[in-house]
C-alpha cells in the first residue's frame, strides 16, 4: 500500500510539473488521489523543488480551485496545503491571488463551506500585510464574518481571533477585536460562547490590567456562574484553561472574588463523585456514561492545572486551602485523574518547598496506586522528589524527613513487586533505573537488607534482558556508596560466586555486564583488586557467547591497567588473548578474538604517574580512588569511636551528624588517602586527630552521597592532583589492611551461602615490593582465582 501511495506521489509530482494538464488530470481524479496530490503539492513546496514564482505560477490556482472539494477531508487536505503556501508568497501574489477572490467568497450568498475556508485564510493573511492595509481590506471582512447567520461561521471567525489580534497590535485589538470578543460571549450558540472565552483566555497577555478588572473579569465570572448550567463540554474547556486564567488574572482579584473563584476550583475536582452530582431517574445508561466521561475529563483538567492553583492561593496557605483537594485528586476512583495528578507531583513538591512534608502520605498513596499507568507517572521524577523530601522539613532541625516515614520504603518494595508481575517491562526497568538515587535518601544498611537482595534475584531470575541490565547498575551503585566494609565483601564475592562463576551462561552473560557498569563506576585499582582475575578466566567458558562477550569486553579491561604496577596482570592479560588466539576453534569467536588483538594493540597504557593526554580520566579515577579509601577510613575511625564511646551509634544519629557536619566545596586536596595502622606513632591516636578525621570523613559522605554517581569535579588544578598521588606503598597499606579485614570479620555474619575461609581473588597493585605486605608473613603474590571446568547450563 506504502509502495503504491509513494509511486502515485511520484506520478503526481511529474505530472504536477507539466504545466496545464494537472487541472484535467485531478478533476476526474478520486479522493485517494486529491489526497495524494494535496502532499504532494505540499512537498514540492517544502523541498523547494521549484521556485516560488514556478510554484505560483503552476500550482496556486489549482489549489485554489479545489478548496471547495465536496468531500470535507479532500477539502481540508487542500486548505492546510494553501495555508503552508501563504507562508512563503510575496505580498503582491497573496493580493491578487488570494485576498481579492476572498471578499466574495465570505459574502452571505457563498456556501457555509465557502465561509469556512475564508476564516481560515484570512487568520493567516493577517500577520502578512501591514496594519494599513489590515484595517482597510482585512478587518472589515473579520466583523462581518463575526456577524455570520451560521454559528458555525461565527465560531470559526471567532477561533482566527487570536491570530488577527497578534498581527494587529494592542491597539487595534482593543478597539476592534475585544468588542466583538464580548459580543460573541453572549452568542446564543454554546460552541460560539466557548470559543470565545478560549480566545479571551489566550488573549489575556495583550490587555491591560483596566481591561481586565473592568472587561474581562466580569465576563470569566458571568461564564463561571452559567457554566454549571450549561452542557458539559464547557466545562471540560472551563478546568482545561483554568491555571492560564488564574495566572493572568492575579493580583485583581478582591478577597472574595478569589475565594469564590477557589471554591469553584474545589467543586471542579469533585464533580460527578458527591451525591448533589448524581444522574437524573429519567437519563438513560447510553447518556449517564457519556457524562461520566465528561466528569473525569473536568477533573482531569483540574489535576492538570493543580500546580497552578498552588501559585494562585500561595504555597503558605497550602494545607489550609488545598490540601483536601489534593488528598481528593490523588485518591480520585478513576485511573486518568489519578495518572495527571502523578505527572504533576515533583511540580507540586518544588512549590511546597519546605512545606513537601505535607504530602509525604499521598506519595506512599501513589506508589501503592494499582494502576502501572500511576506508577510510570510518578517515578519518571522519583529521584527528584525523594530528594526534596529528604532534605525539607517544617522546622531548621537537619533531621532526614524520611526517617520519619516507615512507610516509605515497604511502599518502594511493594511497587517494584507489582512492576515484576506485570508485562510492562519498560516501567519495570525505569524503576530499577531510579531506584539507583536511593543512597542519596535512605542510609546503607537500608538498601543493604530491603534492596541489595532483591538486585540479585532480578539479576538471576528475570528473564527481560533490559531490566537486568538495570538491576546490574543500580546494584553496583549500592556497593559504590555501601558504607561497611563487610557488606561490601559479602556483594563482592556472591558477584563472583554466583555469577561468574555460576553453573548458566546467562549468569556468567550478566556477570560481564556489571563488570562493565563497575569499571564505569568504581576505580580502577578496584576493578584490578576484585574482579579482573575473575573476568580473564572467563577466556576458558566452555559457551562461545560468553567468550564472544568477554572479547568484546577486554579493551575496557585493560584500561583499568597502570603501568609499571600492574605489569603482572597486563602479562596475564596477554597470556590469555594468546590462548584465545591459538586455541579457539568457534569461528564467529575468532574473528572478534581478531579484530579485540589489533584493537588492544592500538591502545595506549596508563601510567601510574599523570600523563597530559590521560589527564582529565586520571583525575576523575583518583578522585574515585580518593572517596573508595575515605568509606575505609570512615568505617574504621566509626568503629574505634564506638569503642572509646563504650556504647554503639545507630544510623539514625550518625546520619543527623553526617548532615550537621557542613559539606565543603570539594574535597579537601591533601587529604591522606591511607589509614593509619596500629604501628602509627602515639600522636596519630591522639582523640584530637581521630575527631578531625570522622569529620572529615562524615564530610565526605555527605559529598558522596550528593554527587551524581560520579559526575566529579575535573577541574582540580594539576599541582593539586600531585598533591595527593600515593605512593605504591601507601596504597599497598591500605588495601592490604582491607583485604585482612574482610578476612577477618565474624564467621557468624555470614550467609550460609559463603564461606568465612573463602578468599576473595586479589590483585593488590604493587603487593610484591610492599614492606608491609612482607612483614604480615603472608603471601604477596595476587592470587588466582580457580575456576573448575563447568559445563554451560543455557
Amino acid at each position: 500500500m506504502m509502495n503504491g501511495r509513494t509511486e502515485s506521489v511520484r506520478r503526481i509530482q511529474c505530472l504536477a510539473l507539466a504545466s496545464g494538464r494537472q487541472k484535467l488530470i485531478l478533476h476526474v481524479a478520486g479522493v485517494e488521489m486529491q489526497l495524494t496530490a494535496a502532499a504532494s503539492f505540499l512537498t514540492v513546496l517544502q523541498e523547494e523543488s521549484v521556485s516560488i514564482h514556478t510554484y505560483a505560477h503552476s500550482f496556486l490556482q489549482v489549489i485554489l480551485l479545489h478548496l471547495e472539494h465536496r468531500d470535507t477531508g479532500v477539502s481540508n487536505a487542500w486548505l492546510e496545503t494553501l495555508l503552508s503556501v501563504i507562508e512563503v508568497l510575496p505580498k503582491e501574489t497573496l493580493r491578487h491571488e488570494i485576498l481579492n477572490p476572498l471578499v466574495s467568497k465570505a459574502q452571505l450568498s457563498q456556501t457555509v463551506q465557502s465561509r469556512l475556508v475564508s476564516c481560515k485564510i484570512l487568520g493567516k493573511l493577517t500577520n502578512k500585510f501591514d496594519a494599513h492595509t489590515i484595517k482597510r481590506e482585512i478587518l472589515p471582512l473579520v466583523k462581518s464574518l463575526c456577524q455570520d447567520v451560521e454559528y458555525e461561521v461565527r465560531s470559526c471567525m471567532c477561533r482566527q481571533l487570536e491570530n488577527i489580534a497578534q498581527g494587529i497590535g494592542t491597539e487595534l485589538t482593543k478597539s476592534v477585536v475585544l468588542p466583538e470578543l464580548i459580543e460573541l460571549s453572549r452568542d446564543e450558540g454554546s460552541s460560539v460562547r466557548l470559543a470565545a472565552f478560549e480566545t479571551l483566555v489566550n488573549l489575556l497577555d495583550i490587555f491591560d490590567t483596566d481591561d481586565r478588572s473592568q472587561t474581562i473579569l466580569p465576563l470569566v465570572k458571568s461564564f463561571c456562574e452559567k457554566s454549571f448550567k450549561a452542557d458539559e463540554s464547557i466545562l471540560i474547556s472551563l478546568s482545561f484553561h483554568l491555571g492560564k486564567l488564574c495566572h493572568g488574572l492575579y493580583g485583581i482579584f478582591t478577597p472574595d472574588q478569589h475565594l469564590r473563584f477557589l471554591e469553584f476550583y474545589k467543586k471542579l475536582c469533585t464533580l460527578g463523585l458527591q451525591q448533589e452530582n448524581g444522574h437524573n431517574e429519567n437519563q438513560i445508561p447510553t447518556q449517564i456514561l457519556e457524562q461520566e466521561k465528561k466528569y473525569i475529563s473536568v477533573r482531569k483538567n483540574c489535576a492538570y492545572n493543580f500546580p497552578a492553583m498552588i501559585v494562585f492561593v500561595d504555597p503558605k496557605n497550602f494545607h489550609m486551602e488545598l490540601y483536601s483537594t489534593f488528598f481528593c485528586l490523588c485518591h480520585d476512583p478513576e485511573v486518568p485523574v489519578r495518572y495527571t495528578i502523578a505527572i504533576c507531583f515533583y511540580e507540586v513538591s518544588k512549590l511546597l518547598n519546605s512545606g513537601v512534608y505535607l504530602i509525604h502520605k499521598e506519595l506512599i498513596t501513589l506508589l501503592q496506586d494499582e494502576s502501572l499507568e500511576v506508577l510510570d507517572a510518578l517515578i519518571d521524577h522519583l529521584p527528584e522528589i525523594l530528594e526534596l523530601m529528604s532534605t525539607g522539613g517544617e522546622s531548621s532541625v537537619q533531621e532526614n524527613k524520611l526517617l520519619s516515614l516507615p512507610d516509605l520504603i515497604p511502599a518502594l518494595t511493594a511497587a517494584e513487586q507489582r512492576a515484576a508481575a506485570s508485562l510492562k517491562w519498560r516501567t519495570h526497568e525505569k524503576l530499577l533505573q531510579k531506584y539507583a538515587c536511593l543512597p542519596h535518601v535512605i542510609s546503607s544498611d537500608q538498601i543493604y537488607y530491603r534492596f541489595l537482595q532483591r538486585m540479585f534475584t532480578i539479576m538471576m531470575t528475570n528473564n527481560v534482558l533490559p531490566v537486568q541490565k538495570a538491576a546490574s547498575r543500580t546494584l553496583c551503585i549500592f556497593l559504590r556508596y555501601n558504607r561497611k566494609q563487610e557488606q561490601r565483601h559479602e556483594v563482592i564475592q556472591k558477584l563472583i560466586e554466583q555469577l561468574g562463576q555460576g553453573k548458566s551462561y546467562w549468569n556468567r552473560l550478566r556477570f560481564l555486564d556489571t563488570c562493565e557498569c563497575i569499571i564505569e563506576i568504581f576505580s580502577k585499582s578496584f576493578f584490578c583488586k576484585y574482579f579482573f582475575l575473575p573476568v580473564i578466566e572467563l577466556t576458558h567458558d566452555p559457551v562461545a557467547n560468553v567468550r564472544m562477550k568477554l572479547c568484546c569486553l577486554l579493551p575496557k579491561v585493560k584500561s583499568t591497567l597502570k603501568i609499571p604496577a600492574d605489569k603482572h596482570l597486563l602479562q596475564q592479560l596477554e597470556m590469555c588473548v594468546r590462548k584465545l588466539l591459538c586455541q579457539e576453534k568457534d569461528k564467529d569467536v575468532l574473528a572478534i578474538v581478531k579484530r579485540t588483538v589489533l584493537e588492544l594493540d592500538r591502545m595506549e597504557m596508563s601510567m601510574d604517574a599523570f600523563q597530559k593526554k590521560f589527564y582529565e580520566k586520571d583525575l576523575l579515577d583518583q578522585e574515585k580512588e580518593r572517596e573508595e579509601l575515605l568509606l575505609l577510613e570512615m568505617e574504621q575511625l566509626e568503629k574505634e569511636k564506638q569503642q572509646n564511646d563504650g556504647r554503639p551509634m545507630s544510623d539514625k544519629t550518625f546520619e543527623k551528624k553526617r548532615r550537621d557536619t557542613k559539606t565543603p566545596a570539594a574535597l579537601p586536596k591533601s587529604l591522606p588517602v591511607a589509614v593509619a595502622g596500629p604501628s602509627s606513632g602515639t600522636s596519630s591516636t591522639s582523640k584530637e586527630i581521630k575527631k578531625s578525621k570522622l569529620i572529615r570523613s562524615q564530610s565526605f559522605n555527605n559529598q558522596a552521597f550528593h554527587a551524581k554517581y560520579g559526575n566529579l569535579d575535573k577541574c582540580t588544578s594539576k599541582s593539586s592532583a600531585a598533591a595527593y598521588t600515593p605512593s605504591v606503598s601507601a596504597k599497598t597499606s591500605v588495601i592490604s589492611l582491607t583485604d585482612n579485614s574482610f578476612r577477618t570479620r565474624n564467621a557468624n555474619s555470614v550467609p550460609a551461602s559463603f564461606s568465612p575461609n573463602t578468599p576473595l581473588p586479589s590483585t593488590s597493585r604493587g603487593t610484591g615490593n610492599s614492606a608491609d605486605a612482607k612483614s604480615s608473613g603472608k603471601d604477596a603474590q595476587p592470587r588466582k582465582a580457580t575456576l573448575k571446568s563447568r559445563k554451560s547450563n543455557p
